[in-house]
């Protein structure tokens, strides 16, 4: 299933959960350093993209693009493997929490950085060979998330790729934005399907495997063994689960 197909397929709720973050959106902004015209590649439903410059959005999901607020930024069908755009067209170019969707994500980045002087990506950094027992859902629950990402680029051939530099980018405890790591101290989201709905994650295990980490992690709830296995999370106000800005 292409990214559009699955985005077309459960993106119908995706305003429901997924919010800007205000702290990830001040880290993302201020990378966009004094960049007036952005291009946002793989913009959804318009997150992150700053109010007080001048915005192009590129999503190729048409259900994504319907939910797009009134007065959000104009928004081109397109995807970030062949944007429609002349060289250098854009200070810069940025692609929120978009790149493991891609078919090619290194065509895509090589795109970005072909249209834009600036490059800024959100992505994840599953380079680290500890990153799948960093966060619980993946180490106890769900460990079928390994298997989608065979084949992927790395983050550092992604960051080689537009000459990027990498920043670590904190998730906190309260975050607004319900992606998939976002609740890791709010366990209890994980089992309401309006928030699973909202994180491609979900759809790309299959219902069996969805199924299973949740009947598990209610399970675990109710018993009080999520607490005693977690219990050095409760009293923090962020957490490093391999997310990453790069800024080229």
């Amino acid at each position: 299933m292409s990214s559009t197909q699955l985005y077309d397929t459960i993106g119908a709720t995706y305003t429901v959960t997924r919010r800007t973050e205000p702290r990830i959106a001040e880290q993302i902004w201020a990378a966009l350093g004094d960049a007036q015209t952005v291009l946002n590649v793989g913009a959804g439903t318009g997150s992150y993209e700053p109010s007080d410059r001048d915005v192009t959005a590129v999503e190729p999901s048409a259900v994504m693009r319907a939910q797009r607020p009134a007065g959000a930024a104009p928004c081109v069908a397109a995807t970030a493997e062949s944007l429609p755009f002349e060289d250098q067209s854009f200070d810069a170019a940025m692609a929120v929490a978009t790149v493991h969707h891609w078919s090619d994500p290194i065509a895509g980045l090589r795109e970005m950085r072909r249209v834009a002087r600036r490059v800024v990506v959100f992505t994840h950094d599953t380079t680290d060979t500890g990153w799948h027992h960093r966060f619980w859902l993946t180490r106890d629950y769900l460990p079928e998330v390994a298997d989608l990402l065979v084949g992927r680029p790395s983050v550092t051939e992604q960051a080689r790729t537009i000459g990027a530099r990498m920043e670590p980018v904190l998730v906190p405890w309260d975050c607004a934005d319900g992606f998939f790591e976002a609740y890791w101290r709010r366990p209890e989201a994980y089992l309401d399907e309006n928030v699973r709905r909202g994180i491609s994650v979900w759809a790309k295990v299959g219902p069996d495997a969805e199924q299973s980490a949740v009947h598990s992690l209610r399970t675990d709830l109710a018993s009080g063994r999520w607490a005693k296995r977690n219990r050095d999370l409760l009293d923090l106000e962020a957490a490093e689960l391999g997310l990453r800005l790069l800024i080229a």
